[in-house]
Order: structure tokens, then sequence, then C-alpha cells
């Protein structure tokens, strides 16, 4: 029987019970599948994924946590009729604002926008249950199973806290002394703040591209021949755009989440895990080279990778339980130090060609934050494109500024170093 606490990340992203956090994968197919494929697919990715059987309790105690349901529904599907191209943006910003507050019903939804020979496949969910290589993880298995109901997953047992993670040689006793200190620290913080009454009451919206192969080689051999990474030449890239186009309004700084699976090896690839730990970068001072500041990134990101002890990280956000609901608060009224959140998820690792369809490409995920500072970057890679979503509220950056950002970020991505 699964019953676990809501994790400190956990708990941010799921805001609170009227606040929807949704993240949208969606994957454009050429071919036709059986409606009862999905039936079963769905039945197995259920079965292996313990947080898919769980519903989320508010109201027993103090705070939020996991919950399984011994009855619970399957996977819902709902099925609409495409008209455009562009119907899977709209379906999208549909599914941001789907509320999973059902008890019966899982922590998952699926959309399948269904045409004569194209289809676009959408996963729908909640963030405080999955971060970007789960997304990867459901729709990879997803298209496998349409393609050959007969392929087997292998269940997992979801873990029992942040302790599970824990070294061996993890002095709690002085880790805890630390942790007490931060706490208080956190709360004379939060009382020194002034309660701001700011809030996003405009539209959310999502701005989505690519670039064809060519362009998508162009950057990478670029990349390569100057010693930088794609990552690094991204940020700085935005960042710069961000300073032409917004001026002194522009921050210099960018974060990036790090798939924690590369410091907690016990969190499979295969597994649904929420928790990504963020690295602060900015761009040189006094520097406008793109160069420059992509090689400066480079060597920051390296570096704070390497001293980041997720582990150490996880637990100790879970002694900062009595203060989430005012990092919650400040996170809907403050606009934050930074220009914009970039995920950079690489090249997403899904076969093209399967049996009885083909994958005719990978939409980048996408996510209406409730945060002032929603702007939020996430890039893939798929068939050597490189595919881009950008969101943000018309309150915080109106969406005519964000498009100039991004044509200028695009610019500035292609040009010679």
């Amino acid at each position: 029987m699964i019953r676990r606490n809501l994790m400190m990340v956990e708990r941010i992203m799921y805001v609170d019970p009227e606040t929807p956090v949704n993240c949208v994968f969606t994957a454009k197919i050429k071919g036709n599948i059986p409606e009862e494929n999905f039936k079963a697919a769905l039945e197995k990715i259920q079965q292996k994924h313990p947080l898919l059987r769980t519903r989320i309790d508010t109201s027993s105690e103090k705070y939020p946590f996991f919950i399984e349901v011994e009855e619970i529904e399957p996977i819902p599907i709902r099925i609409v009729e495409r008209k455009t191209d562009e119907d899977w943006l709209q379906e999208s910003e549909n599914e941001w604002f789907r509320m999973f507050n059902d008890d019966k019903k899982p922590l998952a939804q699926l959309v399948w926008i269904k045409g004569q020979e194209v289809s676009e496949i959408l996963w729908v969910l909640p963030h405080c249950i999955c971060d970007g290589t789960s997304l990867v993880t459901m729709m990879t298995e997803l298209l496998s199973l349409l393609d050959d109901p007969a392929v087997g997953l292998q269940p997992y047992e979801v873990f029992r806290s942040a302790d599970d993670f824990l070294p061996l040689d993890f002095n709690m006793k002085k880790k805890k002394r630390k942790v007490r200190f931060y706490l208080m620290m956190g709360r004379i913080f939060f009382l020194m703040q002034r309660k701001s009454k700011m809030r996003n009451l405009g539209k959310n919206y999502a701005v989505h591209w690519k670039l064809n192969p060519t362009t998508t080689a162009q950057i990478t051999e670029k990349t390569k021949a100057h010693g930088i990474s794609v990552h690094a030449l991204l940020c700085s890239s935005f960042m710069q755009a961000f300073q032409e186009i917004r001026g002194k309004q522009a921050k210099g700084k960018v974060i990036s989440p790090v798939d924690v699976r590369h410091f907690i090896p016990e969190i499979r690839q295969d597994h649904v895990f929420a928790f990504a730990p963020t690295v602060e970068l900015s761009l040189k001072k006094g520097s406008k080279g793109i160069l420059d500041n992509a090689r400066q990134i480079k060597k920051d990101l390296v570096e704070k990778i390497e001293k980041m002890k997720a582990r150490e990280l996880l637990w100790m956000g879970e002694q900062m339980h009595p203060v989430v609901e005012r990092m919650v608060s400040m996170l809907k009224s403050s606009k934050g130090g930074h220009d914009i959140t970039l995920s950079n998820m690489g090249r997403i690792n899904i076969p093209s060609d399967y049996k009885n369809f083909k994958v005719e490409t990978i939409i980048s995920p996408t996510v209406a934050f409730p945060w002032l500072n929603s702007n939020t970057l996430v890039t893939t890679t798929y068939n050597r494109q490189m595919d881009f979503t950008f969101m943000s509220n018309e309150d915080f950056l109106p969406k005519e500024e964000a498009v100039k950002i991004k044509d200028k970020a695009i610019e500035l991505l292609t040009s010679p170093l």
C-alpha cells in the first residue's frame, strides 16, 4: 500500500488544491492505431508506475501525501477530431488547467487528436509527479505498446521518503543543526518580506518553433568547434536577447534544471519522479560576446554540478516544510532575479519508425506556471531538429515581446561566433 508525504519540491509544484500545474508532452504520428491499443497500453503503464495509482490527500493531515487508491479508474483518454496542425497547442492550453481532484481518477490524462492519417498524442501529468525525463519515459512506453501490445513493462516500488537516498556516512545530527539555522533564517526572511499583492492576471501562452536539420547541425558543429556546449550557447544567446529587447529590465541570469538521476542512480531513467535540482547561470559582467559568455557559462555549470549534493539537498528540503506555503506565496508575487528558466532536455531517444506508424516529430513539453515570473523555455532535439517552447504570462511578459526575444535569440544562435 503506497502512502508517502509529498516532498518539499513536490509540494511547491503541487501549489495547492485549487491551482493546477500540468506538463503536456506531445508526439505527432503518421498512421492508424486501434482505440483498444490505447486502453491496453495505458493499463500496463498504470500498473508499472506507482504514482499513477494514487491520489493526493490534503485534508487528513497537516501536509499533503500520496495515497494508493485500491480500485482506481484507468487513465482516461480524451479523443478530439483533428482539424488543423495547430490543434495540439490549443489542446495543450486547455490541459494546463485540468484539475486532478477526482479521488477515483489517476494523476494522468491522455489526449488523442485523431486525424485520418496524422494524429497528435498528448500526455498530461501534474508537475508534482514528473520531470522532463519522466515525460520521455511515458511517451516511449506508450508508443512501444501502441505498436506492440505484448511489450512487457517492469513495475517498481516507490520510495518511502528522502531518507532512502541518504549515504551511509550521512551525519543527520550535525545536519539537523544546520537545517534548524536555515529554517530560522528562512522564517526571518519571509517575515521581513513585505506582502506583495502582485499577481499574474493575464493569459498564459506558449510560443513554439523548430529549427530545420541544417540549422540544427550548424549550431552543433559551431559549439564543437569552439569547445562550448549547446546548453551554454542557448543560455548565452537568450540572456543576451533579453538584454537587447528588455534593456534595464533584463537580469542577465537563467535558472537551469538538472536531471537528478545523474546524482541518484537509484532513481532510474524509467522512473516517474519530480525533483530536478537547479543551477543559476549568469552573463559575464562587462562582456557582450556570445562566445565569451558561453565559455564562462559552461565552466560555471560544470563547477556547480560537480559541487551539487543532490541527496543532501533532497533531505534538507524535507526539513523546510513549515515554510513551503510562504515559498509558494513568494513565487506567486516576486519578479525573481532571473530572466528565464531554461530546460534543455537534449536529444530525445524515441524511435521514429514503428511497424504500424511513424513518429513525425516530438514537441517540447509545455507548462503554465502560476508564478509571477513564469518565463520558461524548454528545448528538445528529435530527428535532427531542435524544437522550442517558450511559455509566459501576458501580464509579466507580453507575447509580442516574447516573440521579439525569440527572434533575437535565434539570430544570435545562428550567427557566426
